[in-house]
């Protein structure tokens, strides 16, 4: 899979886990595997994985009340997935990958 990293999850339960445990939790694409988001963890960032935890997530169900009667709907399932790093490791996810950034400096 060629880049099955989405965008970093980021909420209250997930900023505890970075600063507690040194998780990080990422939305990623479904059809992604541990290894495919581990490979892509560490070539986007630069850094080792001790392990990867997936979660599926099950998209909620809507209803719409109209004139014309009742809409049901479902939002779509997604998938997330918790990165551990080796000790001494952290993620900044505003500076983006340490390629981009020499990239950029040589050009």
């Amino acid at each position: 899979m060629r880049n099955p990293l989405l965008q970093p999850w980021l909420t209250e339960k997930s900023t505890r886990l970075t600063e507690q445990a040194g998780q990080y939790a990422f939305k990623v694409k479904a059809a992604a595997n541990k290894a495919d988001i581990k490979r892509a963890v560490e070539e986007k960032f630069g850094v080792d994985v001790q392990s990867v935890r997936t979660a599926n997530c099950l998209g909620k169900a809507k209803r719409q009340y109209t004139r014309k009667g009742l809409i049901a709907g479902k939002k779509n399932d997604w998938k997330k997935a918790f990165i551990t790093l080796k000790k001494g490791q952290v993620i900044d996810y505003y500076s983006g990958s340490t390629d981009q950034g020499e990239e950029k400096k040589s050009n």
